[in-house]
Order: C-alpha cells, then structure tokens, then sequence
C-alpha cells in the first residue's frame, strides 16, 4: 500500500496530469532548471541599461521562458502514440532561437545562456533526426553571436548547449520506454488473466459437458419410460444420480485445485509484501519443486503465507530472509522453508500457547505428513517448515533406512506477535 501510494504521489514522466495538483507537480520540476537563467536576471538587475531597454529586455525574457515552458511542458505530458505536430512544436522552437539570438546581441554577452533552453526545446519536442542536426546547429549559432559580441570564452558554454540536448534525447527516450513498459506489463496482465478464464472455462467444460448431456438425454428417457415401464425410468434416476453425484466431485476436486496455493507464486508475494512494508527481503526467486508433491507445496505455500502476514503485521521486523532448500533426514527427504526475520516481539508467556495461526499451520502440516517448529533466535524470530518429498504412503525404495516415528511439531517461546490469532 505504501508503495502504491508513493506511485500515486510520484510526478508521472511521459503521461498527461490528471488533475491541478499534477500539473502544478509538473510545472515545478521542470522550473526548477530556470535557474540558469540567473545571468540575464542580474544583468537586468545591473542597471547598466536604460529604463526602455530593461523593459524590453524583461519583456523579451518572460516571453523566452513562456515559450520554453509551453514547449517542454506539452512534449513531456503527450501520451504514448500521439503524433508530434511538428510544423508546430518547430514554430515555437525557432521563435525561441530568434529571441535567444535578439536578446544576445541588443543586450549583450551576459544572455548567451539562452542557448542553452534552446537545445534543450530541440532535444525534448523534436523527432530525433530533427534534434540531430537542430542541436549541433544551436550550439553553433551560440558560438558565432558570442564571436560576434567579443566573448571569445564560449567552448565551455558550446559543451554544455551540445551535451544538454543530446543528453536530453536520452531522458526522452528513456521516459518513452518506461511507459511501453507500463503498457507492456498491463497488457501481459490483462493476457494472463484472459488465458486463466479460457483455462477455467476449457477445464468446466471438459468436466461438465459430458457429465450434463448425459443427465439431459437419461432425464429424457425416463420421462419417456414413465408411463409404460417405471422399473426402467427408476434404473435411468438412478444413473441420473450417480452421474450427478460424480460430477460434483469432480468440480469440487477442480475447483480445490484452482485454489490450492503454489510456493512460486507465494515467494512472489512475499517479495511483494515485505517491500511495500520497507522490509529489506531475501526471498529466492525460483526453487527447484521437482517431484514435491502438491500437499507438500501446499501445506509449505500456507505456512510461507502466514509466517510473512506474522513478519508484516505484528514484528517490527526491518529485515527478513527466506530460504527453500531439500534437506536428508532419518524421517526421510524434506523440503525445508525457513522464514526468519529481526523482529523484536516480547516472549510470550508459559501459560500461552502456540496461537490459532501456528495450530493451524501445524495440522496442515502434520496432514501432509511434515512438521512445524518455530520460535526465537538470538536476533529475531524463525520459523522452519518441512514437508516430505515422497507422498505419504508411498515405499520406501530398497535398502533405504526406515523412518524413524514423527515427532509431533514443536513451538520453542513463540512470541506475542506469533501467537496471536493472524490470518491463515
């Protein structure tokens, strides 16, 4: 939530306002780069020409800034796709070369600077093989007012006039590309989701459209045996219901398995969570869940769910690392998911025990056949679950050691924060 909220705050690079207070956002960051414009300020300031020509030379300059504002401010709010008018963006852009060029040689040296907005304007609102050219071109016509005015100390200021605009190309560029990103993964959403409807809607059907034709054309029959032959049309409700009663387990199997949980996609989440908390995370991105049976993910994708819930809510944790390894032991092959993090909750007490989350964790587990323990380390809180890499029941191959009995889950001084009953 804070980092969407941080997203909401952010000035948007690339898109339109969307309402005063955007705008308002936007016109600042871009004004912040008047500063330049110090010069012909203090030059105006100075005194050094008359009343008529600081006037002018004011008025000139306020005209100078609107358009470069009007220019930039519009290049960088159009949204992706919209063509640049460029008969228009290239009036503006030479009217503001031909104030930049009047105001430098009626007012002097000092408002060389100018050029500098100019190349930016060329490198923001042109197409680049217009601010290719337009750039360099700037830069030069700087060079020749300045030789024409007696500056001869323009190559630093003709660096900064070629950087800047093509520096400005790249921002360009850049922003252009973030926003086809953001494009980009909305659309991947969009198609994942569109895919999981097709996926549920192909599997309904597989399961249902069987099962209903054949309780349709039976429920057909019967109706018309009734009459003439009840012995007949009470065999066909019987297979009407058994028939009905098989396709109800298969729904519920299929639905079951849609909202089983899945390790990879809670790792995701987790990541997710802990960084919108500001928990610095370590969570591994992909782990090997080669021939884990699917309670096994499961129990472990429940208890990784509850232990980050526990980590957000109720730690004060600021660091947190998870970790997904295969581990041998006497009872057999697990795989282990750790869950350990900094927080500092109080000990709960002797008489409390493990709380409703932990419980429940613990008989998911014990149900797949694994085991829970969790409790304090010496600097925070850590949670271990295992679950078996064999499905229960399954033969042990030969010459393999027999497991030794389970020992039942355990939960060493849980803590206040971990006992309390947190979602599952």
């Amino acid at each position: 939530m804070r980092e969407e909220a941080r997203a909401e705050r952010a000035v948007r690079l690339g898109e339109s306002p969307r309402n005063a207070r955007e705008a308002l956002r936007k016109s600042v960051w871009i004004g912040i780069w008047l500063v330049f414009l110090s010069s012909p300020v203090k030059d105006l300031a100075s005194g050094r020409h008359t009343p008529a020509g600081t006037a002018a030379g004011a008025v000139g300059l306020a005209a100078f800034v609107a358009v470069y504002l009007a220019v930039v401010f519009r290049n960088m709010g159009r949204p992706l796709g919209r063509p640049v008018r460029t008969r228009y963006v290239g009036a503006l852009i030479a009217g503001l070369f031909v104030l930049a060029v009047v105001l430098c040689l009626t007012l002097g040296a000092h408002w060389t600077g100018l050029f500098v907005y100019v190349s930016v304007s060329c490198g923001a609102a042109l197409p680049l093989r217009a601010a290719y050219w337009t750039i360099p071109l700037t830069g030069a016509a700087m060079v020749l007012t300045g030789w024409y005015l007696g500056e001869k100390d323009t190559g630093q200021l003709l660096l900064l006039v070629v950087l800047i605009g093509f520096a400005m190309t790249g921002v360009r560029q850049l922003v252009r590309t973030t926003v086809e990103l953001r494009q980009a993964r909305a659309t991947v959403a969009q198609l994942a989701a569109n895919e999981e409807r097709l996926r549920l809607a192909r599997d309904l059907h597989d399961l249902l459209g069987h099962s209903l034709s054949l309780i349709t054309l039976k429920s057909e029959l019967a109706g018309r045996m009734l009459p003439a032959h009840p012995d007949k049309a009470a065999q066909q409700v019987a297979d009407i219901e058994q028939v009905s009663r098989q396709a109800l387990v298969d729904v519920r199997e299929a639905v079951t398995g849609y909202r089983r949980p899945r390790l990879s996609a809670e790792l995701a989440g987790a990541r997710v969570a802990l960084t919108a908390a500001e928990v610095v995370a370590a969570v591994p991105a992909e782990p090997d869940l080669t021939g884990v049976p699917e309670e096994s993910e499961s129990a472990l994708a429940w208890a990784l769910r509850e232990a980050v819930t526990n980590v957000v809510r109720h730690s004060g944790a600021s660091r947190c690392t998870v970790d997904v390894v295969r581990r041998q032991t006497l009872d057999g092959a697990f795989l282990e998911l750790s869950v350990e993090d900094n927080g500092s909750g109080a000990a709960a007490g002797p008489a409390k025990g493990p709380g409703n989350g932990l419980t429940g964790l613990t008989e998911r587990l014990e149900k797949a056949g694994g085991r829970l323990e969790a409790g304090r380390v010496r600097h925070g809180f850590r949670l271990v679950a295992r679950a078996p890499l064999a499905r229960t029941g399954d033969t042990e191959p030969a010459g393999s050691v027999p497991p030794a009995p389970r020992r039942p889950a355990r939960t060493l001084g849980a803590r206040s924060h971990r006992t309390d009953g947190s979602a599952t």
